[in-house]
């Protein structure tokens, strides 16, 4: 037990350096780079070739490789990510994308694979049940990689917060839903940070992702020779070809078309936040040393509401819940478009994220959950298109970031949102029809471990 726990201890740990490296630095592309759109244009990319890259490549890598240095090896790519950022250019940041998208794939499924094994090896050993433990391994994992998204965001905060030149906001007008499609840094509220500034972050984030790397190669186990048989059983999976086919054949279900809007959508508002909040509202109002904080909100909140949601939903029954999400994130749409953001408003901006946390936490549970729950005999069809339809979500979100003003964004999300809510209406009626007096129940195992598989 205490060998099992010291390698999940590793993964977690290693998982936690890595993204809190990348995730601080994703919810800077917009604003770091956001001549010409470079920076939403390479994490579009990153995510197309993520998209890419789960249809095929981990259980080739894994087979090949081994977890262990599966994981070592996908982290790498995150880091080359890190170092295309210190020059940023159209012929640095977007290969280093594609080589980032390509290894969050295997990165995941390498993760799940050696806890699924090393929950079954020690479940066998103790003569415990296996998903129980595995549950536990997935819980503590969980626990500890949640929190990179508050130390990436402090760290880029408090770098940023030491430029020691400030500049008075001159003009605010082209902040918010209205904005100017201009640079942010010729109306933000404060001076564009210095090079220095920005190669010192660049140089942590680097180092906590190198850190990551060096735990899992000295300190994480390979898979021993007796679990060889367990990790054949895990990994056997069909060819590239018949899981493509089987992943769109998955579609003639009704329920999975229906499902689609939704999927998508949660990809959409993901994206808004991370690629167009952080840019139009908080760095053009506040300044760009403000978007930690403001992501720092949205992270905490997202975390302690999907622990919450996740025990409530099953007193609560998901409908509520999914009302609620709605009614939430209709209410921030119709506000982001109405108010014009200023620098004396300091707690708007943080309320925003936190509501906006409230909302995704329900939308990653719930719907992970739903899936499970109304495909249990084809979870890896299902799953692949979840995979799918949130990552084109992302895709669309950021590709679409610097050809559109923000308020039109804002109106394709809420028509999204509209669209997806009459859908997911009309399947729990299809359900409540096929199924008169049974109601749904969501199944703890379906939820806990792959609620951040889709998030790179």
């Amino acid at each position: 037990m205490e060998r099992n726990l010291k390698n999940v201890l590793v993964i977690s740990f290693g998982f936690l350096l890595l993204f809190t490296a990348y995730g601080g630095l994703q919810n800077l592309q917009s604003s770091l780079h956001s001549e010409e759109g470079l920076g939403v244009a390479s994490l579009s990319v990153l995510y197309a070739a993520l998209i890419l890259s789960s249809m095929f490549l981990p259980p080739i890598l894994i087979k090949k490789l081994g977890c262990k240095w599966t994981i070592a090896g996908s982290m790498c790519c995150y880091i080359a990510f890190s170092l295309g950022n210190f020059h940023a250019s159209w012929y640095t940041l977007i290969p280093t994308s594609v080589i980032l998208g390509i290894g969050g794939a295997p990165l995941w499924s390498a993760k799940c694979t050696y806890l699924t094994i090393a929950g079954n090896s020690y479940a066998e050993k103790a003569g415990k049940n296996g998903k129980d433990i595995i549950n536990q391994y997935f819980g503590v994992f969980f626990l500890i990689f949640q929190s990179s998204g508050i130390w990436g965001n402090l760290i880029s905060s408090l770098v940023f917060g030491q430029a020691s030149t400030k500049v008075e906001i001159s003009d605010v007008a082209c902040c918010g839903a209205h904005d100017c499609m201009t640079n942010t840094t010729n109306t933000t509220g404060s001076a564009e940070p210095s090079n220095s500034l920005i190669y010192i972050l660049l140089g942590i984030y680097t180092a906590s992702g190198v850190l990551a790397v060096l735990l899992i190669v000295a300190f994480l186990d390979q898979i021993k020779s007796n679990q060889a048989e367990t990790e054949k059983e895990i990994l056997e999976t069909p060819s590239f070809w018949s899981t493509f086919l089987a992943t769109f054949q998955h579609l003639k279900d009704k329920r999975q078309c229906l499902l689609i809007p939704l999927t998508i959508y949660s990809g959409l508002e993901q994206g808004f936040l991370s690629g167009d909040y952080t840019k139009a509202y908080v760095t053009c109002a506040l300044g760009i040393h403000y978007v930690g904080y403001v992501m720092i909100c949205f992270s905490a909140v997202n975390s302690f509401c999907s622990l919450l949601f996740g025990k409530i939903s099953q007193f609560t029954g998901r409908k509520l819940l999914f009302a609620l999400a709605a009614v939430t994130n209709t209410a921030c749409i119709i506000a982001l478009l109405l108010w014009k953001p200023h620098a004396k408003q300091l707690a708007v901006f943080f309320i925003f994220p936190a509501l906006w946390g409230l909302s995704d936490a329900i939308w990653q549970t719930q719907t992970n959950g739903l899936y499970g729950i109304l495909f249990e005999k084809h979870k890896e069809a299902a799953f692949a298109n979840y995979r799918l339809w949130e990552s084109l979500g992302f895709v669309i979100a950021f590709g679409y970031s610097t050809k559109l003003q923000i308020y039109v964004k804002l109106y394709i999300l809420l028509s999204t949102l509209v669209l997806c809510m009459v859908m997911y209406g009309a399947l729990e009626y299809l359900e409540a029809k096929s199924s008169p007096g049974t109601p749904p129940t969501t199944k703890k195992e379906d939820i806990g471990p792959l609620t951040q598989d889709t998030h790179v």
